[in-house]
């Protein structure tokens, strides 16, 4: 065929195709929001009017023959056709997956855990996107986990809390009425007492304090290079004096050469919750060990008590706000309060401190049962 009558072919085809097109798009914008099975239809159909009818203008125009006209015409129909059922065939599928993944996304929304097995086989960009479904599903169950155990530690954490302000607000309230009516035959004892149980409700409120700002964030560490010694020795002091009258004996064995980067007050605080720790669960008479050196790399201390262990299945909430020890712990002695320690009462908080400290120094706190009793272990970098 002379090459101008090739462009005129195309030019036929072409003007012909555009027309058809462009009804093609106006009918699928008025059908935007149909099936996508229709959708398919509509474009299949208009590419086959588009050849047939191209083949019908060209037939004209360059005088074919009748016969081969109708042979290009039915050759084109029915390969209309096929492509129609191949089309619809595609478009049931595409729209089956579709229904399937939105069924999986309301049950997504209705917070229901996916099972990939569930689904059909997609094709790829389907597969892929259901496989990110899944993915979202694991996250919010894990999420909702999450949320339920935080929601459900702060409600033991309220009940704890409110339980051990009413105890010391009930025995000043009992010893100022006493005061009041003059059936104190000791005045004296009564106001230490009373001075007592407010040490214990600041100490309380500092506690959850610290543990407000741990939680959000705010906790500001003022680092430099300390020497653990120092600040574990400082510790063991500062405990030494509460140990007085029950019999229980810290001993120590550190390094001196160990360094760390760390704010030396929050660190102090963390260490000696640590030994409180130690003392409200060791009976009189027995040991604590407090150790400092260098363990994989990092400075470690280690507080090693003698109170009878903690069962295996709470050994992941030893940490978690406001959870105490049960049975197996053997508790301080009841005389503890009398003597005004730090340790008597506790809302604890003080092993959660430890362990935002100990994250905020970008360090860690382990505990594991020991012969006889339980170790904690506080790891943080050592000094560049």
């Amino acid at each position: 065929m002379p090459l101008p009558d090739l462009i005129d072919v195309a030019l036929i085809a072409l003007v012909t195709t555009l027309a058809v097109g462009a009804v093609a798009a106006a009918v699928l914008l008025l059908l935007r929001r149909a099936s996508l099975l229709v959708q398919l239809g509509v474009v299949v159909l208009a590419a086959t009017v588009s050849a047939v009818a191209s083949m019908i203008t060209v037939a004209n125009a360059m005088y074919l023959s009748q016969h081969d006209l109708t042979v290009a015409v039915s050759v084109a129909l029915v390969a209309g056709i096929v492509s129609l059922a191949l089309a619809g065939l595609l478009g049931w599928l595409i729209v089956r997956n579709s229904r399937a993944l939105s069924a999986v996304t309301r049950r997504l929304g209705a917070g229901e855990r996916i099972d990939p097995a569930e689904h059909p086989v997609y094709s790829a960009e389907l597969a892929a996107l259901a496989d990110e479904l899944v993915a979202a599903s694991i996250r919010l169950a894990e999420a909702q986990a999450q949320t339920a155990q935080a929601e459900a530690a702060r409600r033991e954490l309220v009940a704890w809390i409110s339980h051990d302000l009413r105890t010391p607000l009930a025995g000043i309230r009992a010893m100022s009425e006493s005061l009041e009516d003059g059936l104190a035959d000791d005045p004296q004892r009564y106001y230490r007492q009373m001075r007592s149980q407010v040490d214990q409700l600041s100490r309380m409120v500092d506690d959850l304090f610290e543990l407000s700002k741990i939680d959000s964030g705010a906790l500001q560490l003022t680092l430099e290079d300390v020497s653990l010694y120092d600040i574990v020795s400082d510790a063991v002091a500062d405990i030494q004096a509460l140990t007085a009258g029950r019999e229980i004996r810290v001993a120590s064995t550190l390094r001196p050469d160990v360094v760390v980067r760390a704010d030396a007050r929050e660190l102090t605080r963390a260490i000696n919750n640590l030994l409180v720790n130690a003392l409200q669960h060791t009976p009189a008479g027995s040991p604590i060990t407090v150790s400092a050196e260098l363990r994989d790399g990092r400075a470690s201390v280690s507080v090693i008590d003698s109170g009878g262990g903690i069962p295996e299945a709470d050994l992941a909430r030893v940490f978690d706000p406001g959870w105490r020890g049960e049975h197996a712990r053997t508790p301080t002695q009841p005389g503890a309060a009398a003597h005004g320690t730090a340790f008597s009462g506790g809302a604890g908080l003080g092993l959660a401190i430890v362990r935002g400290i100990a994250e905020a120094h970008n360090g860690v706190v382990s505990v594991q049962n020991v012969a006889g009793g339980c170790r904690f272990d506080l790891q943080l970098p050592t000094a560049a």
